[in-house]
C-alpha cells in the first residue's frame, strides 16, 4: 500500500473536498481518499504506486491549485497483538 499526501490550495467547503476526491477517484485506482480544507491537503491510499501527474493533473482540472506531493509506504496499524 502506498500513501500519498498532497497539498491542496483553493477548497473552502465540504463540497469543494468532495469534487477533489471524486475527480481523483474517476482517474486512478484508489482505496480511500480524504481531503481536508482546513489542513489544505488531501490524502489517498492505493495498492498500487500512482502516475503523480495524472493525480495533480485531476486536481488541476477541478480548478484548485496542487503544491507539493509525497509519497510513503503505508502499513495500515494493527488494534491488537
Amino acid at each position: 500500500m502506498w500513501k500519498y499526501t498532497v497539498e491542496v490550495n483553493g477548497m473552502m467547503c465540504g463540497m469543494c473536498e468532495a469534487h477533489v476526491n471524486d475527480a481523483v477517484r474517476k482517474a486512478l485506482p484508489v482505496k480511500k481518499i480524504t481531503s481536508s480544507r482546513s489542513k489544505k491537503q488531501t490524502v489517498i491510499l492505493s495498492e498500487t504506486e500512482l502516475d503523480t501527474a495524472v493525480l495533480a493533473d485531476a486536481i488541476r482540472h477541478t480548478g484548485y491549485e496542487v503544491g507539493g506531493i509525497q509519497k510513503e509506504p503505508y502499513k495500515k496499524k494493527r488494534l491488537f497483538g
